[in-house]
């Protein structure tokens, strides 16, 4: 399906300044799932496990754990604090079980813990359009704009054993929800008609992929990608979107399996 000129204005909206809200309001596309390269849940073995005793690493820490610029080639890092929800006051289900989903989805900590911090990192693409003059840019250097892929990357840690029933509750979750549920964030509502497990390479000592297919109005239907990973007492949370899925109604991309490497191996 063809996107429209409003759909396309959108999306460049939305990468300049990009919200749940945003994608909310302008995406629709894909409904394909990405490749599967490994169990959708798994437990990697010989990891280590959460120690009852488990301390909750402070904000300020987790933000040190962060994926920095220079540490994933070809990706541009930035601060999530004017693309994703504050806090989860502003993002709320229909149904319990499946806020655990919208959290991941929005850079927020899945489980109970007030210690979080988030970025985002883009794929870096020169297109042609922004190296020429406005007479001069053609339909193909507009096309190459939208072929941006980012990705909200959220850490959050917890006491005790909490990362692991944090972990649990979205692994549940993806089961609970796979029909669907409705999600306000920042004030917007999405409907969110299907929820399934994908298939990824596992990471850290627990990890979990899942897609959303979201109904945009009644006008077509976008596919996202989420990936969560556990790690001693340490959550990571990875949602990408595909804007060149969502202007060409293409096959939307999975979270980056080296974004995911590179910050798994950064905690602790």
């Amino acid at each position: 399906m063809k996107r429209s000129p409003g759909t396309r204005l959108c999306a460049t909206a939305a990468i300049g300044a990009l919200s749940l809200s945003l994608l909310t309001a302008c995406s629709d596309g894909a409904k394909d799932a990405g490749d599967a390269k490994g169990p959708a849940s798994s437990a990697a073995s010989g990891g280590s496990t959460t120690a009852s005793d488990a301390k909750a690493l402070p904000t300020a820490e987790l933000e040190k754990l962060l994926l920095a610029q220079g540490e994933v080639k070809g990706y541009k890092v930035t601060s999530g604090d004017d693309t994703l929800p504050a806090s989860k006051s502003v993002v709320k289900t229909d149904k319990e079980a499946c806020a655990p989903l919208a959290y991941a989805m929005s850079g927020l900590a899945p489980g109970d813990t007030e210690s979080h911090a988030s970025n985002t990192l883009t794929e870096e693409n020169a297109s042609a359009a922004a190296t020429k003059s406005p007479g001069d840019i053609s339909q193909s250097d507009l096309e190459g704009a939208f072929k941006v892929k980012l990705t909200f990357v959220g850490l959050s840690s917890y006491e005790g054993d909490g990362a692991e029933k944090a972990f649990k509750s979205v692994s549940d979750g993806v089961a609970a929800c796979s029909g669907g549920f409705g999600v306000t964030a920042q004030g917007e509502k999405q409907k969110i008609t299907k929820v399934a497990p994908e298939q990824v390479t596992r990471s850290g000592d627990e990890s979990v992929a899942f897609t959303v297919d979201s109904d945009v109005d009644g006008d077509g239907t976008a596919t996202f990608h989420t990936q969560v990973v556990r790690k001693g007492n340490t959550m990571a949370s990875f949602y990408t979107v595909d804007f060149a899925s969502l202007t060409s109604g293409g096959k939307s991309s999975a979270v980056p399996a080296a974004v995911v490497a590179a910050q798994a191996a950064k905690l602790k």
